[in-house]
């Protein structure tokens, strides 16, 4: 892992500097091209706009590991309404959520209770909510959950990190199931021994990944992939395997992050795939905005690049 990798995500951690930066007007301007505001209508006017491209969306509302019941249910009553303004407003629009955000330190069974709460109400606007994946230490937990709630509701997805060792391994347990699996390649400080630490072998797990995915067996089943990343390099392989394996473009997605990216986003989008943009929002941005940055340091110039007057 990379020295500048492994200070921001070391920063991610640091409260005192998540106070500090909150205060900073250039820090939350910076934000802003990740984000396009705090609160839920922010994101439904972004969604909005995406659409108006053939551009689906994701809404996650920032926030992980509370501490009481209180905050978790006031998490899920706002997932709630994110899930029904959404299909209100006839946005292609799903959900994501942090299991922590729904309680799972506090009570696993909290958390197993707010997550079927969204089910139901994804089962009944027809739309679908993402289990996000955290770090390494909740992977067993978050599989266990997402595996008993997907096996009484089919509007569960689950993430699942390319950069884990044991990523295919929990990719082929769940196959049964038939899961909608977004695959991202990871965004936290993970030891070597759970996590691969070189580019080039979590790229090569994610197209290995990706393609298992693809295979005519596997989508019989009914999993569906999801692939979320900005490379344009690996997207363009992922298409590729798709072909190959004669699979149509509207049978499996391509992701991004609200900002990142936005003219691939609406070149893939015109050429017919099927792509769908993570929006963010929320006051508890700092974690999240971090681990953005340390996911391709590189960005930390670009953000830089876009603050500066042209």
């Amino acid at each position: 892992m990379g020295l500048s990798r492994s200070l921001l995500l070391w920063a991610s951690h640091q409260r005192w500097l998540g106070r500090q930066a909150q205060r900073r007007r250039f820090t939350r301007r910076a934000v802003r091209r990740f984000m396009p505001g705090e609160d839920l209508d922010s994101a439904l006017a972004a969604g909005r706009e995406l659409q108006g491209s053939g551009i689906a969306t994701i809404l996650h509302e920032l926030g992980e590991n509370v501490a009481s019941a209180e905050a978790a249910e006031a998490a899920t009553a706002a997932y709630e309404d994110a899930l029904s303004r959404g299909a209100d407003a006839g946005l292609d629009a799903q959900v994501s959520v942090k299991l922590t955000h729904l309680g799972l330190d506090v009570d696993p069974d909290l958390a197993e209770r707010n997550l079927r709460r969204l089910a139901d109400r994804a089962q009944s606007v027809s739309r679908l909510v993402w289990v996000d994946m955290e770090s390494s230490a909740y992977v067993d937990r978050t599989v266990a959950l997402f595996r008993r709630v997907r096996e009484s509701s089919d509007a569960v997805g689950l993430c699942l990190q390319a950069y884990l060792r044991r990523c295919a391994d929990d990719l082929e347990a769940l196959l049964p199931l038939g899961p909608a699996l977004r695959l991202v390649k990871g965004a936290y400080d993970e030891p070597a021994s759970v996590a691969w630490p070189r580019r080039a072998d979590v790229d090569a797990q994610f197209l290995s990944l990706a393609s298992r995915l693809l295979q005519e067996d596997v989508r019989r089943r009914g999993a569906r992939l999801s692939a979320a990343t900005h490379d344009e390099a690996l997207i363009a392989r992922i298409v590729e395997r798709a072909r190959g394996a004669r699979v149509p473009a509207g049978e499996y997605e391509l992701q991004m992050l609200y900002g990142i990216r936005r003219e691939a986003q609406q070149r893939l989008a015109a050429a017919g795939h099927r792509v769908r943009v993570l929006i963010s929002y929320g006051s508890d941005w700092y974690p999240w905005f971090v681990r953005r940055l340390a996911e391709r340091p590189a960005n930390v110039w670009f953000v830089l690049r876009n603050l500066l007057p042209g």
